[in-house]
Parts: C-alpha cells; structure tokens; sequence
C-alpha cells in the first residue's frame, strides 16, 4: 500500500509543479528535468560502453522507445545517430 501512495503522491506533486516556470532558464520544471535526463544521456552515450536499453534502466525511462523518442524530440538526431557524430569528433589519445 505504501508504495503505491507514495507513487500517487509524487505524480500529484509533480503534476502540480511541471507548469510553475524556472526563473533562471524559463523552462517548464517537467522541461528543466528533461534537459537534465537528456544531457546525462548524452554522456552514457558517448563516454560509457552501454547500450541504449542499459541506459533506459539507469535512468528509469519506462522503455528504450520513450527513451529515443525524447531525446529525438529535445536533440533532433536519434541516439544512435548521435552517438556516431561524437564518435567521429573524438580523436584517440595517440593523436593529441
């Protein structure tokens, strides 16, 4: 019973506050936490040998699909696609 009261307390409370505005970037809090969740993405991708559905564990997204379809609607590219661009700009450490 517990943690399902607790669930519907956290939704209430977060349903309450995505729509309050954020002072320092005027984002949405719901906007401000996805940025967040996607920038750390980015990095597991890049600098971490893990798999899309690894991450999407990690970070608590309900599916690899809700995963590539939010960071496609904040970045643009797919994960997959994104991780090939950075892979391309890094230069291995024999060349600095």
């Amino acid at each position: 019973m517990l943690p399902a009261l607790a669930i519907a307390v956290f939704v209430s409370v977060f349903v309450c506050f995505e729509r309050l505005p954020i002072n320092v970037e005027g984002k949405t809090i719901a906007n401000f936490v996805i940025s967040h969740r996607i920038e750390r993405v980015k990095a597991l991708l890049v600098y971490e040998e893990l798999s899309l559905k690894e991450i999407a564990w990690k970070l608590h997204y309900s599916s690899i699909a809700h995963l590539s379809n939010q960071f496609k609607k904040v970045t643009g590219l797919t994960p997959s696609y994104f991780k090939q661009l950075r892979q391309k700009q890094l230069k291995p450490l024999e060349d600095l």
